[in-house]
This record gives C-alpha cells, sequence and structure tokens, in this order.
C-alpha cells in the first residue's frame, strides 16, 4: 500500500486551488484530519483574511466519519474541529444525495470547505435524483425532517438515522417530535428556523456522535445565546451525545459508545417527563 500523508494532501490541494483549479483533497476518515488540522486552520481557513480578499482557496476537504468502524475510524471530533478551522464551511450530510447536492454548490463556492460523510450513509438505499449532477443544497439553511409539536429535537450527519425510527416509536406513546437536519454546522441556521421549532414545541434535545461538552454545546449556544431560543423553554435544554471516551475497540464497539435509538427515545421522553411528569410516567 502506498503510505498516507494528510498534511501533504492537504497542502497540494491548496497549492492547485490558489492555482484556479477546483481541487476535492480526501481524507479517507474523520479520525486522521487531526495530522491535517494545523494546515488547514493556519493555511487554508486564513488565506481570505490574511490577504484582505486578495486571494482565494476553494478547496474542499472530504472525509468520512461517525458510527461503524471502530475505535479509530468512528470518531466524531467535530467540536474540536469547527472551533480550529473558522473561515471554512462545515457540512455535515445525512446521506449521499446530501452529499452530493452540498459538492455541488460548494464547487460553486469561493471558500474552502470540510464535507464530513456518514459511514452509515453509505449502507442505505436512496431514490437517485434525476438532476443529481445539478440541484445544491443551500448552506446555513436547516431541512425540517419531521414536523411535530411536542419537542424538537436537533441533529446532524449519522444521527438522523437513528432519530427518525426514534420518532416512529415516540409517535406510538402518542408523542410527535420535530426533527431538524442542521446540515451545515459552519454556517448553522442562518435564518433561525430551530429557534421557531423551539417557540412552537417549547423543549429542545440535541443528538451527537461527540464527546459531551462538543458539538452539542456549540449547537446549544447558537440556538439558545444566538437565536435566543431560551425564552421559549418550558425546561432545561437537553444533549445526548457519545461516552467522553473514544469508540470501544471492535467493529461494532461504537455503537456501545454512542447513542441509540432506545437512547433517544428515553432522552425524549425524559425531557417531557420533566415539564409534566403526570402525563408521562416512568417507561420502566
Amino acid at each position: 500500500d502506498t503510505g498516507i500523508r494528510e498534511c501533504t494532501i492537504i497542502g497540494q490541494g491548496i497549492g492547485l486551488a490558489m492555482r484556479g483549479l477546483r481541487p476535492i483533497a480526501e481524507i479517507q476518515y474523520l479520525d486522521y484530519l487531526y495530522y491535517a488540522l494545523q494546515i488547514m486552520r493556519d493555511d487554508l481557513a486564513t488565506v481570505r483574511y490574511r490577504t484582505a480578499g486578495g486571494q482565494k482557496a476553494p478547496l474542499i476537504v472530504r472525509t468520512r466519519g461517525h458510527r461503524l468502524e471502530g475505535i479509530w475510524h468512528s470518531g466524531s471530533p467535530m467540536g474540536a474541529i469547527i472551533h480550529s478551522i473558522r473561515g471554512m464551511h462545515v457540512c455535515v450530510p445525512r446521506n449521499m444525495t446530501q452529499a452530493a447536492g452540498m459538492y455541488n454548490t460548494l464547487l460553486e463556492a469561493e471558500e474552502p470547505a470540510l464535507v464530513v460523510e456518514c459511514l452509515n450513509g453509505y449502507r442505505k438505499k436512496e431514490p437517485l435524483p434525476t438532476n443529481v449532477g445539478q440541484f445544491r443544497v443551500p448552506l446555513g439553511v436547516t431541512e425540517t425532517l419531521r414536523e411535530g409539536n411536542d419537542l424538537t429535537i436537533l441533529g446532524y450527519g449519522s444521527t438522523l438515522h437513528l432519530a427518525e425510527e426514534a420518532c416512529n416509536r415516540l409517535s406510538e406513546l402518542g408523542i410527535e417530535v420535530e426533527l431538524i437536519d442542521a446540515q451545515t454546522l459552519l454556517p448553522f441556521d442562518l435564518e433561525g428556523d430551530v429557534a421557531k421549532s423551539v417557540e412552537k414545541t417549547n423543549r429542545l434535545l440535541v443528538v451527537d456522535e461527540d464527546v459531551p461538552g462538543g458539538a452539542s454545546s456549540y449547537l446549544l449556544n447558537e440556538v439558545l445565546n444566538r437565536q435566543g431560543a431560551w425564552r421559549c423553554l418550558d425546561g432545561r435544554a437537553t444533549t445526548l451525545t457519545a461516552k467522553p471516551h473514544l469508540p470501544a475497540y471492535g467493529s461494532d464497539g461504537d455503537y456501545f459508545s454512542k447513542p441509540s435509538v432506545d437512547d433517544i427515545v428515553e432522552a425524549a421522553y425524559d425531557v417531557l417527563r420533566e415539564v409534566d411528569p403526570s402525563s408521562h410516567p416512568p417507561l420502566r
């Protein structure tokens, strides 16, 4: 096998982008992005800032991560990444159709970007759009996957597949969830749609595969402080994250280290039970 050097991949991508090409540099797994993070932070994300708009490097960095492939391939260090590469777009598609739309958008943009494809999305069968090479997914715009009045659940990437199943189970209990896909973390929800949802439901649960205090804390700050959704809450806003360690060793270890469908159902139910315990008796 040929050796892989993430720093070289990103460095060559920056040079190609500054020469006018539109390269897509691939980092095999999200966990390995750390090897190139300093170059992405200091050299790539700051090009337009350092040159007062005189130069640009619209490099797209493609990688994949979250649950599926064990201790060194299932990391979700999104909090560390988004705070390190300000100046880049960070896209977190839930499936490959959304990823295609994001690539179409980014190939016409002038800013660099990171696209994190979710490993569990590769195993999903999706209808192939007839305009897969043309349609665009706008940046900084959320997508409401399911409408409801009882609770807002905000997630991104691989968490959405589990959250959708959890919403079906909660519906059987008479709980209707509004499920929102963040789609992009940088920028995040420029129209404030999550806050509008919380204004309707008065409750918020953020589901994340990062460690506690990671991307979920960033999302809470954006929704509660920047968008002002704290005014609408009946109870505390809640996060459901991975355990505070790398995924457990083994091909299925991440399923024990990251939120499951059962975890999401229980966390959502607890949010409602905290506000109205008489209407929500213990599940067990």
